[in-house]
């Protein structure tokens, strides 16, 4: 058995692991950033604009789903709707595990 091409495997495995822990580490970071714009957005009456149109149609589109699983469960209490809190919460209990498994 050849020492050095083992070696060479467990470090070409743990580099592997250290990006899929980094794109995982990133990716949750840059949803949790788009539902806060969302949730901001959604604060403001914005004038028209195509660019603030299209912006807005994206994080609608790529948050929505995600915050409907939410809804679903909590509803809103009075004006307040919580549900945005407790999907940034799971994403980071999310992110803490991955980073603690991988």
């Amino acid at each position: 058995m050849d020492v050095g091409g083992l070696l060479a495997g467990i470090s070409l495995l743990a580099g592997v692991r250290s990006s899929i822990e980094r794109f995982v580490e990133v990716f949750l970071y840059v949803y949790i950033l788009c539902i806060l714009a969302y949730i901001v957005m959604s604060w403001f009456r914005l004038p028209y604009s195509s660019g603030l149109g299209t912006v807005q149609r994206f994080l609608h589109d790529v948050c929505e789903p995600y915050l409907r699983l939410f809804r679903r469960v909590l509803p809103p209490i009075g004006p307040l709707d919580l549900s945005p809190m407790v999907a940034i919460v799971v994403l980071v209990v999310i992110q803490q595990l991955v980073a603690r498994f991988l």
